[in-house]
């Protein structure tokens, strides 16, 4: 089979990284390979296997749940595309957080959040980890002065969102990194909300980089899956957490995902250039108390969001709250036509998330569709509110 490459840029890479031809049947896109075993030639060559993926080599394959190929694919692709030496695929967004917390974390040791995360890392930090002896402090991480304040001799990991849910606050990446560094931390940035397109958190300073890839990754909400991306040093540990605990990525959600990022760059624009038009049209309707979307002056975090992510585009989530609470909030989202109730997000189609609990505000996950459709529903949304 001919020499091939994956090119150079990041669209190209978001297509061709990680994959190639398959070389037996010279299948064009990557197989699911659906096996749970391996077969060897002889009781030697098993042997050699066995032993080199229990050393964490993810190539070498006896057992599905150690290794599989698809896996491996999009595990090469994501490395490539994050710039990281390498990448661990689990089961979930949440085995990729629990697995990496746990794979650096032990009795004693104290963790530093956070203090507005995915509720189920909530719960993962406030019940889980207490349990095991791990203490936690929650933190606001645009306060740098207070994360400094929170590290003790007992520290072992910064970790953040890169933008936080649901209030879409924007950390300084590389402010955090040097103070985690400078007291011998991992530093650990969860990037669901943005995507390795908009932002690639290991060239601000962060260590790992992790995502549910559930959401912008996948990008079609048809696959659960999650990626963890760093030094092979700290990812060993993580491989091993995410065996032992039964994490495995499913090979047909990896398959899903990998059909997935080949889009990314295509979808991070789109969305994030319908998110900004969304903003920009709740930010000047009366019946809207506040938004939140980084593209906005208004917004606390515009002037870091904008050299962190370059100034271009800012992602395709964005948070407001209607006038009058609860009963607004409800109004609004329950007179939608086209753009459905949902809890998740970073999907091709436009989901709002209530969120009766906060206030009555309205998480909006912007999708590819044309803007002007989106704008008309949101319009007789509005209709109903005050």
């Amino acid at each position: 089979m001919r020499e091939r490459t994956h090119g150079e840029g990041f669209a190209t890479r978001a297509i061709h990284a990680g994959e190639r031809p398959d070389p037996t049947t010279h299948a064009h896109a990557t197989p699911i390979y659906a096996t749970a075993t391996f077969a060897f030639d002889t009781a030697a060559d098993k042997e050699a296997a066995v032993d080199a993926a229990l050393e964490w080599d993810p190539t070498s394959y006896f057992y599905s749940r150690t290794g599989n190929p698809t896996n491996r694919a999009l595990e090469e692709k994501v490395a490539s595309l994050e710039g990281a030496e390498d990448c661990v695929v689990a089961s979930s967004g949440m085995a990729s957080v629990a697995a990496t917390l746990f794979a650096h974390l032990a009795q004693g040791d104290h963790l530093v959040v956070g203090d507005e995360l995915f509720v189920i890392t909530r719960v993962l930090w406030e019940e889980d980890l207490p349990r095991r002896g791990i203490d936690v402090t929650p933190v606001d991480m645009t306060d740098l002065a207070a994360v400094e304040a929170a590290i003790t001799g007992r520290t072992r990991i910064l970790f953040f969102e890169t933008s936080t849910n649901p209030r879409l606050r924007m950390p300084d990446i590389a402010a955090l990194a040097a103070i985690g560094h400078r007291h011998g931390l991992i530093v650990v940035a969860d990037n669901t909300f943005l995507g390795p397109a908009l932002l690639r958190p290991i060239e601000h300073g962060a260590d790992l980089v992790l995502h549910a890839a559930t959401k912008y990754l996948s990008g079609h909400g048809d696959a659960v899956s999650g990626v963890v991306s760093g030094p092979k040093r700290l990812l060993d540990p993580i491989r091993k957490q995410t065996d032992t605990f039964g994490q495995a990525a499913s090979p047909f959600s990896s398959f899903l995902v990998l059909r997935g990022v080949r889009t990314l760059p295509l979808r991070s624009a789109k969305g994030s250039d319908n998110a900004l038009a969304i903003a920009r049209f709740l930010d000047a309707d009366e019946r809207v108390e506040w938004v939140r979307y980084t593209g906005l002056e208004s917004h606390p975090d515009h002037a870091l969001a904008t050299r962190q992510l370059g100034g271009e585009r800012y992602g395709a989530m964005v948070t407001f709250k209607p006038r009058g609470g609860v009963e607004a909030m409800a109004a609004f989202t329950d007179h939608l036509r086209l753009c459905d109730i949902g809890v998740s997000l970073g999907d091709v189609y436009t989901l709002v998330y209530p969120r009766p609990k906060d206030g009555g505000i309205v998480r909006i996950s912007v999708g590819c569709e044309d803007v002007e459709d989106i704008l008309e529903d949101f319009r007789l949304g509005l209709s109903f509110v005050g």
